[in-house]
């Protein structure tokens, strides 16, 4: 674990990006006027900011009140549908997750697919559509700490969507999971055009975070959302 200079002090509110995989929900939160740091058990070359190679809970719980807020994305893969269809086993972090962000004392949030939602607690739904974005991937956000993230106006889903892992048709919305085609244009689409194919997948549209960054900072003014 690399210590302790990633934690010089910032003008910037500081954010840990924990699971941060190529850094989606990170970029976001910069985009937001965050200093970022993020933290993976394994390598991420692709990382755009400050990385820590750790296991997340573990830091979370030995780290975390450093940081103003705390952003947390544990492996989606035990509730993907993709996953089970295949009939593989990923393990359940969202609890131990959670019961570390609750021990920092800070406001946090907790993301995830939809699989997921029975286990989370009043969680908000965003997707692509709420932010002009040109694909429906839908995730979900617990809120905790005392944070509050309002979620815009869902539009209807009224333009069809490539099946899983499919080419996109023209005038069609993307579905980028599993071994899709159309890197670029996943990245164009999704604003990641820093990550390959293994980030994409896997991430969240950075516009997402940037909105719940938004929230926290709102929160922190005294500032309605």
């Amino acid at each position: 674990m690399t210590q302790p200079t990633l934690f010089r002090r910032s003008r910037r509110p500081r954010v840990l990006d924990a699971f941060c995989c190529q850094g989606g929900a990170g970029m976001g939160y910069h985009l937001a006027g965050f200093d970022v740091t993020g933290v993976d058990l394994a390598p991420q070359s692709r990382y755009p900011f400050r990385f820590v190679q750790a296991d997340a809970v573990a830091f979370i719980r030995e780290h975390g009140a450093e940081f103003d807020f705390i952003h947390a994305s544990p492996p989606c893969q035990h509730d993907s549908e993709c996953q089970r269809l295949r009939g593989n086993a990923h393990p359940d972090l969202i609890a131990p997750t959670r019961a570390a962000l609750e021990s920092t004392g800070r406001r946090w949030v907790i993301e995830n697919v939809r699989g997921a939602v029975p286990k989370l607690r009043r969680p908000v739904m965003l997707c692509g559509p709420m932010f002009g974005l040109a694909t429906y991937r839908h995730r979900y956000f617990e809120p905790g700490g005392g944070l509050v993230i309002t979620a815009p106006e869902h539009p209807a889903h009224s333009v069809p969507q490539a099946k899983m892992g499919r080419p996109v048709p023209p005038g069609w919305y993307g579905q980028y999971v599993g071994n899709f085609s159309g890197v670029d244009q996943a990245r164009r689409v999704m604003g990641v055009p820093w990550m390959n194919r293994d980030g994409i997948r896997e991430c969240i549209p950075p516009v997402y975070t940037q909105h719940v960054g938004a929230a926290f900072l709102a929160h922190r003014l005294g500032v309605a959302a």
